[in-house]
């Protein structure tokens, strides 16, 4: 099994979420988050004072799925997420070794 992290821009999350479901992902974990990456944020102007964001809004989902799955999900989370300018985001991919499903007392690939 693997889980996949994804932190992308707020506004895609929509696009992503019914890509995922029409491919078959039946949960995902959403969390807002807030970073930065190589942009280190940028400077806005609010009633003639400027400021900087350092920190910008991000959110992170959280999808486990087999390990025979994960390549196309990437792939869906790239093509819909990305929209070719700095800050689209980052996809991680991280191998588990055990799920427990907490009502069923399920392992493995059953507990998905």
């Amino acid at each position: 099994m693997r889980l996949i992290e994804a932190i992308i821009k707020p506004f895609k999350l929509d696009d992503v979420r019914e890509a995922l479901t029409s491919m078959g992902i039946e949960g995902l974990t959403v969390t807002e988050a807030r970073g930065f990456g190589r942009q280190k944020g940028h400077t806005e102007l609010y009633r003639g004072a400027e400021y900087v964001v350092d920190l910008l809004p991000k959110v992170k989902l959280e999808i486990l799925v087999r390990d025979d799955t994960a390549d196309a999900v990437v792939e869906v989370i790239i093509s819909v997420a990305r929209s070719g300018r700095i800050g689209d985001g980052k996809i991680f991919v991280t191998p588990v070794t055990d799920v427990i499903r907490i009502r069923t007392g399920e392992r493995g690939e059953a507990a998905l």
